[in-house]
Formats: structure tokens, sequence, C-alpha cells
């Protein structure tokens, strides 16, 4: 496991919120942003910082508005690392 991707999971409450929230489904910017209760600007921000980590991925990469977005297999291991850790179940 790359610990420094989990601790960078980690120490952000948004970008573990977002990945939490895409192991569960596939969001678009702004229903992840309703559903962490954040502004539209972080979670887009956060979506690329994670995108760039490879933990997530755009499915709609050519489209400028309600773009699709799904956790990679690497986001879904750095979950379940991080659940071990605080002892918490994703579902």
């Amino acid at each position: 496991m790359d610990w420094e991707t989990v601790s960078y999971v980690f120490s952000s409450e948004l970008r573990l919120k977002t990945l939490i929230e895409l192991s569960k489904s596939i969001y678009t910017p702004k229903q992840l942003s309703a559903l962490t209760n954040q502004p539209m600007s972080h979670v887009s921000k956060t979506l690329k910082e994670l995108r760039i980590k490879g933990l997530v991925k755009c499915l709609t990469p050519n489209r400028k508005k309600a773009k699709l977005y799904s956790i990679t297999k690497l986001g879904n291991q750095v979950i379940d690392e991080i659940n071990k850790l605080t002892h918490r179940d994703r579902r």
C-alpha cells in the first residue's frame, strides 16, 4: 500500500468524504457538492487532485457540464485502508 496516498486522503476531510461517496455510486460534481455540503469550486478542485493521484476517474471527460466521476481500484484500496485504521465501515 502507498501510505503517502493514504495519508494524503486522510489529511483532508473533503478528499475523504468525496472518495467515500464515490465508493457508493457514480456522481457529478454538483451531486458531490450537495452530499458533502461544500462549494462546487472546492469539490471540483478536490476531484482534480484525486484524479491526478489516480483515485478517481472522469467517465465523461468530453462533457462541459454534468461530468460523471467514479472511484478507481486504487481509490477503493485507499478507502479500505483508511477504514481499517479508523475501524469504520464504509457502507
